[in-house]
């Protein structure tokens, strides 16, 4: 794929202006709350693109302060309307314009509609044994999984033991992905995995960016490759890109600096995700 010339940048710079007013219009919809928590079904497959994300259980000995709906609704919303601006895919949108988004369990039919699928906070899911093999039978179909937003090492190992029930490590090891990887120039020339604080973390440490210090200090991309080579798991560490999205509405300086990196990592990964 052509990466754009960098006017497309230029123009996700000039989101800041011009396409914030809208970002702010669609998060004024809810924040983190349960006020429309209905869960997709086969009826509401139209063809077009939508943010599919994971509703899961959260284990006790987990390592997080959410579950799956931190960073929801408001960052689905707009990475949708993100990706409708910033390249051609169609975007299934409701009758008063804003993007339709869904929410899925992993045991449920309809994930097997959705080509990408996101979880958030993953140091703290919790996976059945139903789930498992479910999300193995889409992984493995050819579906694309994107877990973002966990820290340090606990985080790390937690989530790596449950999706380990998923896809041994024996069978599928987990690798790292450098900026050569075809993910980091599949739209935007992306130059490394940004890292991401909350903005709560980010305005009230002048700036920091490691949420765990020392445990957290270096983001990543990792992944579990299929056997033809392309990415079947996509695991941000160190970073919460969601909040990149869902916040970007709240503050001028947050979405310069973290939410036009945050945007132009979350637009390759799905359009890696969608041509892979």
């Amino acid at each position: 794929m052509t990466r754009p010339a960098p006017a497309a940048w230029a123009l996700l710079v000039a989101l800041s202006f011009a396409g914030t007013a809208v970002a702010a219009q669609f998060g004024q919809r809810g924040g983190r709350g349960f006020f429309n928590t209905r869960l997709a079904t086969a009826d509401d497959v139209d063809g077009g693109f939508h943010f599919c994300r994971v509703v899961f259980s959260s284990g006790l000995g987990g390592d997080a302060d959410g579950g799956w709906n931190v960073d929801w609704p408001r960052a689905d919303i707009n990475l949708s309307v993100r990706l409708a601006e910033l390249t051609k895919t169609p975007v299934s949108r409701d009758p008063g314009g804003a993007p339709n988004h869904w929410l899925v369990r992993l045991t449920d039919d309809v994930l097997f509609q959705c080509p990408f699928i996101m979880m958030t906070e993953v140091g703290s899911a919790s996976l059945n044994q139903a789930e498992a093999v479910r999300l193995r039978e889409y992984l493995l179909k050819g579906g694309f999984l994107w877990a973002d937003d966990f820290w340090g090492t606990y985080s790390w190992d937690w989530w790596h033991g449950q999706l380990q029930r998923v896809l041994p490590a024996s069978e599928y090891p987990v690798v790292d992905l450098g900026p050569s990887h075809p993910l980091f120039s599949a739209h935007f020339d992306v130059k490394a995995t940004p890292q991401i604080p909350s903005i709560n973390f980010w305005a009230s440490n002048g700036g920091e960016t490691s949420e765990r210090g020392a445990d957290s200090a270096v983001a990543r991309s990792r992944a579990i490759l299929d056997a033809h080579g392309r990415i079947m798991v996509l695991m941000t560490h160190n970073t919460d890109i969601g909040d990149s999205f869902e916040r970007e509405a709240d503050d001028p300086q947050y979405f310069i600096k973290m939410s036009v990196p945050g945007y132009a990592y979350g637009i390759n990964a799905l359009v890696y995700g969608l041509t892979h």
